[in-house]
């Protein structure tokens, strides 16, 4: 641990400058170009193989130091692109420097170390974009053994839940009239679209208190004094299982056709991003980044298994593979995710120095799995049991 230590306080002046570049030119899913070329820039100069792109995303990418002989292939998953109006309001610049500083500083604190270390860029983990899923459909994570990233937050947590959440355009289509010549000749698609809204709203009574119903009327027509021929809603349909998920959009399906049958419009439902399955966290690989954050001086607590939660694509992941999330500290107990205090947050010096111990964490992670079979068994029978169902 010591080693990765000093590693990383050798580092930190290039970690924090990459985390204030990124952080002050927010891009868009899959829009990440200035952040690739920063990280894959810091990488390559430290030893790393890059390839860019990496599975048919242009800002996604793959960054390799092969070790001196055989053994497991680690990922540290780097996330960087930021929300629309928001910015890094979810603190992906941090998780993008300290991924990079990690894997770096566990090449330098065993420069001969057995396996592959490998920095894989996830591009579009917001907004539905589905970078992770994506580039596991593409065969990028063929012959990873585990993989391995933190995010910021409010509190520091080994892991916490993450919903399966199904992102979905409920498009309406009706007739346009003058709105006050003749009204009658026309067919709202906005009534449709407020008709719906008020179905999900009176459905909420009726679905588990898991579940989470939201969305934004993302098309309300063009001028008030023309009756809308077109309106669409942008709604996430949460829950803790995949399985769950898929019965309430049956449920969103059929709210849908009834709206468009009570305003004489049309209705139809599409997914504008793949579903993102619930999250597992390796408990195993967890408690290793624990104890070398508690060992810095940064208290971790267990996450609760029924506490809030939102949705990533990490969730997917977590189902192929051994997976950690754990969550660090780097703003006051409350501040909300995707907003603008934690942007400015993520920005902070007491950011930059939770990063830092966030990134020793995944680096005693990494090399951990590289060099002690134990853990990687351990971590691979914990994934094994849960996938099966089965107990200890």
């Amino acid at each position: 641990m010591e080693s990765i230590s000093a590693a990383l306080a050798v580092l930190r002046p290039r970690m924090d400058a990459v985390s204030l570049a990124i952080h002050a030119r927010p891009e868009l899913k899959f829009a990440e170009f200035h952040a690739r070329d920063v990280l894959t820039g810091w990488l390559g100069e430290s030893g790393f193989t890059v390839r860019v792109p990496a599975g048919g995303l242009d800002t996604a990418f793959v960054a390799v130091h092969e070790g001196a002989e055989p053994g497991p292939c680690v990922a540290v998953l780097a996330e960087y692109d930021a929300l629309p109006g928001v910015g890094h309001g979810c603190g992906h610049n941090l998780i993008a420097a300290g991924g990079a500083g990690a894997a770096i500083a566990a090449v330098r604190a065993l420069p001969a170390h057995p396996g592959t270390i490998a920095v894989i860029g996830t591009p579009g983990e917001e907004m539905g974009g589905a970078g992770k899923i994506r580039l596991a459909e593409a065969g990028v994570f063929d012959g990873v053994d585990a993989a391995v990233m933190f995010h910021p937050g409010d509190r520091s947590l080994t892991g916490r839940p993450g919903l399966a959440a199904a992102h979905l355009r409920v498009a309406f289509a009706g007739t346009s009239a003058h709105a006050a010549l003749s009204p009658w000749s026309g067919r709202s698609a906005l009534a449709g679209a407020q008709l719906f809204l008020n179905a999900l709203d009176t459905m909420r009574q009726f679905v588990p208190p898991s579940a989470r119903l939201h969305g934004i009327i993302s098309d309300g027509g063009q001028a008030p004094n023309v009756v809308p021929a077109h309106a669409a809603v942008d709604l996430y349909v949460r829950d803790g299982t995949a399985a769950s998920v898929e019965e309430l959009v049956e449920r969103v399906r059929a709210a849908a056709a009834g709206a468009a049958l009570a305003t004489g419009t049309a209705a139809e439902v599409t997914e504008t991003g793949p579903l993102y399955a619930e999250r597992r966290d390796n408990t195993v690989l967890a408690e290793r980044f624990a104890a070398a954050v508690r060992a810095l001086g940064v208290d971790i607590a267990p996450g609760d298994p029924r506490g809030p939660a939102g949705s990533s694509d990490i969730g997917n992941l977590s189902q192929l593979l051994p997976v950690i999330h754990p969550y660090i500290q780097i703003a006051e107990v409350g501040t909300p995710g995707h907003s603008d205090a934690l942007r400015e947050a993520a920005a902070t010096a007491f950011a930059h120095d939770r990063t830092q111990v966030a990134a020793a964490g995944l680096a005693w992670v990494v090399t951990g799995l590289l060099t002690d079979p134990g853990l990687l068994a351990a971590a691979r029978a914990e994934f094994t049991t849960v996938s099966t169902g089965g107990t200890d």
